[in-house]
């Protein structure tokens, strides 16, 4: 692979980005590619957004993405992918949970959530994988591995081969969920 692949994730604080972001520099590593990520946790622990980067490819210099350069998205929330779309090169691919966290400035009355967020989010990402990963999830036991069904969606467009993966969810994964994460990712890849 000559290019360098960029993918960016996005969601809110406590959807678990940070081990989305974690187990797909890992499965990079694992191919024998040069990795760099970047996290921006913002208001992560008061429910606010949170962006992780990684790009991996035979000589990264830097973790930061262009706009108009990544190949995917993966967002955990559906606001939140249209925040990072900018980021997106065309045709690239977005994986996008159809779930809607409220933020506060909405439960108090301060701001409306968007009524129209499921068209929007159609309208901006000509390649889109939009997915219920909360229901999926919920169904395997714990939605917390919301994340993980969607990583599993995401991996079907990128060039890491399924060894990598496993491996990857192997070393990011306590051992005690390893079982439900490779279920959940298995789900994800077979949408």
């Amino acid at each position: 692979m000559s290019d360098t692949t960029s993918v960016i994730m996005v969601g809110v604080g406590g959807q678990g980005i940070l081990l989305a972001s974690e187990v797909l520099a890992r499965a990079a590593m694992q191919a024998g590619f040069d990795v760099k990520t970047n996290e921006v946790h913002g208001m992560a622990q008061r429910g606010g957004s949170v962006m992780a980067q990684v790009r991996y490819g035979e000589e990264v210099h830097s973790p930061l993405i262009l706009e108009g350069t990544a190949t995917a998205l993966l967002s955990l929330e559906s606001i939140e992918s249209l925040r990072a779309a900018h980021y997106l090169k065309d045709g690239g691919l977005a994986v996008v949970n159809t779930q809607r966290v409220i933020p506060v400035t909405v439960s108090s009355g301060a701001a409306k959530y968007p009524e129209d967020d499921a068209e929007r989010v159609k309208k901006v990402f000509p390649k889109l994988k939009a997915i219920d990963a909360v229901a999926i999830a919920g169904e395997l036991g714990n939605i917390r591995a919301a994340n993980v069904v969607l990583l599993g969606a995401l991996s079907l467009g990128l060039d890491l081969e399924m060894e990598h993966w496993a491996a990857a969810l192997d070393g990011a994964v306590k051992p005690q969920f390893r079982e439900l994460n490779q279920k959940a990712f298995e789900a994800g890849r077979n949408l």
